[in-house]
Protein backbone atom coordinates (compact mmCIF):
# COMPACT_ATOMS: atom_id res chain seq x y z
CA UNK A 1 0.00 0.00 0.00
CA UNK A 2 1.16 3.58 -1.03
CA UNK A 3 1.94 6.04 1.56
CA UNK A 4 -1.29 8.32 1.76
CA UNK A 5 0.75 11.35 1.77
CA UNK A 6 2.65 10.44 -1.02
CA UNK A 7 0.57 11.67 -4.00
CA UNK A 8 0.64 15.22 -1.69
CA UNK A 9 4.80 15.39 -2.12
CA UNK A 10 5.50 18.15 -4.40
CA UNK A 11 9.07 17.81 -4.87
CA UNK A 12 8.24 13.67 -5.63
CA UNK A 13 6.16 14.76 -8.43
CA UNK A 14 7.50 18.18 -9.34
CA UNK A 15 11.10 16.00 -9.39
CA UNK A 16 9.48 12.75 -11.67
CA UNK A 17 7.70 15.86 -13.49
CA UNK A 18 11.01 17.70 -14.55
CA UNK A 19 12.80 13.93 -15.04
CA UNK A 20 10.79 13.02 -17.57
CA UNK A 21 10.05 16.33 -19.56
CA UNK A 22 13.90 16.19 -19.64
CA UNK A 23 13.90 12.92 -21.47
CA UNK A 24 10.78 13.45 -23.57
CA UNK A 25 12.51 16.76 -24.93
CA UNK A 26 15.95 15.97 -24.85
CA UNK A 27 14.91 12.86 -27.27
CA UNK A 28 15.94 10.40 -24.58
CA UNK A 29 12.49 9.30 -24.65
CA UNK A 30 11.48 9.00 -28.19
CA UNK A 31 7.77 10.45 -29.74
CA UNK A 32 5.40 7.45 -29.26
CA UNK A 33 7.72 5.66 -26.82
CA UNK A 34 5.65 3.78 -24.02
CA UNK A 35 5.78 4.82 -20.18
CA UNK A 36 5.86 1.97 -18.51
CA UNK A 37 4.70 2.56 -14.66
CA UNK A 38 6.53 -0.64 -12.84
CA UNK A 39 9.95 0.33 -14.91
CA UNK A 40 9.79 4.15 -14.25
CA UNK A 41 9.09 3.69 -10.38
CA UNK A 42 12.23 1.35 -9.97
CA UNK A 43 13.86 3.77 -12.02
CA UNK A 44 13.29 6.94 -10.30
CA UNK A 45 12.79 5.19 -6.63
CA UNK A 46 9.14 6.28 -5.98
CA UNK A 47 5.51 5.04 -5.99
CA UNK A 48 3.06 4.69 -8.77
CA UNK A 49 1.06 7.96 -7.31
CA UNK A 50 3.66 10.81 -7.85
CA UNK A 51 4.31 9.00 -10.80
CA UNK A 52 1.23 8.87 -12.34
CA UNK A 53 0.37 12.76 -10.84
CA UNK A 54 3.75 13.73 -13.03
CA UNK A 55 2.46 11.91 -16.09
CA UNK A 56 -1.20 13.76 -15.99
CA UNK A 57 0.83 17.01 -15.80
CA UNK A 58 2.87 15.98 -18.55
CA UNK A 59 -0.45 15.29 -20.43
CA UNK A 60 -1.81 18.66 -19.75
CA UNK A 61 1.58 20.20 -21.33
CA UNK A 62 1.05 18.06 -24.55
CA UNK A 63 4.34 15.77 -23.73
CA UNK A 64 2.70 12.75 -22.67
CA UNK A 65 -0.71 11.03 -24.54
CA UNK A 66 -2.63 8.79 -22.08
CA UNK A 67 -4.70 5.57 -24.30
CA UNK A 68 -7.41 3.57 -23.23
CA UNK A 69 -6.04 0.34 -21.74
CA UNK A 70 -2.85 0.54 -22.92
CA UNK A 71 -1.54 3.25 -20.77
CA UNK A 72 0.84 6.60 -21.27
CA UNK A 73 3.33 6.98 -24.24
CA UNK A 74 5.15 9.82 -25.55
CA UNK A 75 2.89 12.11 -27.93
CA UNK A 76 3.49 11.53 -31.22
CA UNK A 77 1.64 13.23 -34.29
CA UNK A 78 1.76 11.97 -37.75
CA UNK A 79 4.06 13.72 -40.06
CA UNK A 80 0.29 15.27 -41.69
CA UNK A 81 -0.11 16.70 -38.07
CA UNK A 82 3.27 18.14 -37.55
CA UNK A 83 3.12 19.64 -41.46
CA UNK A 84 -0.16 21.52 -40.48
CA UNK A 85 0.86 22.19 -37.41
CA UNK A 86 3.79 24.28 -38.28
CA UNK A 87 2.17 26.03 -41.20
CA UNK A 88 -0.55 27.01 -39.14
CA UNK A 89 1.93 28.55 -36.34
CA UNK A 90 3.60 30.22 -39.03
CA UNK A 91 0.39 31.53 -40.33
CA UNK A 92 -0.62 33.13 -36.66
CA UNK A 93 2.97 34.43 -36.40
CA UNK A 94 2.67 36.34 -39.52
CA UNK A 95 -0.56 37.78 -38.68
CA UNK A 96 0.51 38.95 -35.23
CA UNK A 97 3.68 40.68 -36.55
CA UNK A 98 1.17 42.10 -39.35
CA UNK A 99 -0.91 43.44 -36.35
CA UNK A 100 1.53 44.48 -34.14
CA UNK A 101 4.18 46.73 -36.23
CA UNK A 102 5.25 49.47 -35.99
CA UNK A 103 4.83 49.00 -32.21
CA UNK A 104 2.62 51.62 -30.17
CA UNK A 105 3.71 52.55 -27.32
CA UNK A 106 1.36 49.99 -25.42
CA UNK A 107 3.08 46.75 -26.49
CA UNK A 108 6.76 46.32 -25.31
CA UNK A 109 9.33 44.07 -26.46
CA UNK A 110 10.23 43.27 -22.75
CA UNK A 111 8.83 39.57 -22.36
CA UNK A 112 10.71 38.91 -25.46
CA UNK A 113 13.88 40.40 -24.58
CA UNK A 114 13.28 38.63 -21.68
CA UNK A 115 12.74 35.03 -23.32
CA UNK A 116 15.46 35.65 -25.80
CA UNK A 117 18.24 36.30 -22.78
CA UNK A 118 16.75 33.27 -21.28
CA UNK A 119 17.88 30.79 -23.99
CA UNK A 120 21.15 32.19 -24.15
CA UNK A 121 21.89 31.89 -20.52
CA UNK A 122 20.34 28.52 -20.90
CA UNK A 123 22.93 27.90 -23.52
CA UNK A 124 25.65 29.33 -21.73
CA UNK A 125 24.52 27.03 -18.25
CA UNK A 126 24.34 24.25 -20.86
CA UNK A 127 20.74 24.10 -19.21
CA UNK A 128 18.37 22.45 -22.51
CA UNK A 129 15.04 21.99 -20.58
CA UNK A 130 15.81 25.90 -19.11
CA UNK A 131 16.65 26.49 -23.05
CA UNK A 132 13.29 25.09 -24.17
CA UNK A 133 11.01 26.74 -21.87
CA UNK A 134 12.83 29.78 -22.85
CA UNK A 135 12.20 28.93 -26.52
CA UNK A 136 8.56 28.52 -26.07
CA UNK A 137 7.63 31.96 -24.26
CA UNK A 138 10.05 33.40 -26.68
CA UNK A 139 7.50 32.53 -29.49
CA UNK A 140 4.44 33.35 -27.33
CA UNK A 141 5.50 36.68 -26.56
CA UNK A 142 5.82 37.67 -30.19
CA UNK A 143 2.34 36.68 -30.60
CA UNK A 144 1.41 38.67 -27.69
CA UNK A 145 2.72 41.52 -29.21
CA UNK A 146 -0.26 42.11 -31.40
CA UNK A 147 -2.10 42.61 -28.23
CA UNK A 148 -4.84 40.52 -29.79
CA UNK A 149 -6.47 37.93 -26.75
CA UNK A 150 -8.35 35.63 -29.50
CA UNK A 151 -5.52 35.10 -31.42
CA UNK A 152 -3.10 34.78 -28.54
CA UNK A 153 -5.96 31.95 -27.14
CA UNK A 154 -5.81 30.34 -30.64
CA UNK A 155 -1.76 30.13 -31.07
CA UNK A 156 -1.02 28.68 -27.49
CA UNK A 157 -2.84 25.07 -28.17
CA UNK A 158 -0.67 24.91 -30.98
CA UNK A 159 2.57 26.06 -29.48
CA UNK A 160 2.18 23.47 -26.84
CA UNK A 161 1.46 20.48 -29.58
CA UNK A 162 4.90 21.58 -31.40
CA UNK A 163 6.97 21.81 -28.69
CA UNK A 164 8.38 18.46 -28.69
CA UNK A 165 9.65 19.02 -32.44
CA UNK A 166 10.74 22.51 -31.72
CA UNK A 167 12.79 21.15 -29.18
CA UNK A 168 14.49 18.39 -31.80
CA UNK A 169 15.00 21.00 -34.16
CA UNK A 170 16.83 23.29 -31.43
CA UNK A 171 18.51 19.87 -30.35
CA UNK A 172 19.70 18.89 -33.87
CA UNK A 173 20.69 22.13 -34.65
CA UNK A 174 23.22 22.51 -31.50
CA UNK A 175 24.62 19.37 -33.14
CA UNK A 176 25.29 20.23 -36.57
CA UNK A 177 26.19 23.70 -36.05
CA UNK A 178 27.12 25.01 -32.55
CA UNK A 179 24.91 25.25 -29.30
CA UNK A 180 24.29 29.22 -29.72
CA UNK A 181 23.03 29.30 -33.38
CA UNK A 182 19.34 29.10 -31.86
CA UNK A 183 20.00 31.83 -29.90
CA UNK A 184 21.63 33.49 -32.59
CA UNK A 185 18.46 32.64 -35.17
CA UNK A 186 16.15 34.40 -32.81
CA UNK A 187 18.27 37.01 -31.85
CA UNK A 188 18.26 38.33 -35.72
CA UNK A 189 14.43 37.53 -35.44
CA UNK A 190 14.12 39.85 -32.42
CA UNK A 191 16.29 42.83 -33.89
CA UNK A 192 13.85 42.66 -37.47
CA UNK A 193 11.27 42.81 -35.28
CA UNK A 194 12.58 46.02 -32.72
CA UNK A 195 13.48 47.29 -36.55
CA UNK A 196 9.34 48.63 -36.69
CA UNK A 197 9.43 47.43 -40.47
CA UNK A 198 6.86 45.39 -41.44
CA UNK A 199 8.23 44.01 -44.33
CA UNK A 200 12.07 43.11 -42.51
CA UNK A 201 10.07 41.36 -39.80
CA UNK A 202 7.70 39.21 -42.20
CA UNK A 203 11.24 38.14 -44.57
CA UNK A 204 13.34 37.29 -41.33
CA UNK A 205 10.39 35.11 -40.03
CA UNK A 206 9.89 33.64 -43.53
CA UNK A 207 13.47 32.47 -43.01
CA UNK A 208 13.70 31.52 -39.53
CA UNK A 209 14.11 27.96 -39.87
CA UNK A 210 11.42 26.72 -37.51
CA UNK A 211 12.41 23.09 -38.91
CA UNK A 212 15.00 22.90 -40.74
CA UNK A 213 16.75 20.29 -39.02
CA UNK A 214 13.86 18.08 -38.64
CA UNK A 215 13.05 18.28 -42.20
Amino acid sequence: MEPDGELKHPSLVELSMRRLRHEILSGALAPGERLIEEQLTQRFGISRAPLREALRSLGQQGLVEHLPRRGARVTELTRDDVDELFGLRDVLERYAVETALPLSGVHDMTALAEALEGMASAVRLDDPLSENEAHRRFHVALVALAGHRQLLMAYEPVILKLQLYMAANLRREAEQRAPSEGVERHRRLFEAIASGDPATALDALSRHGARTYIG
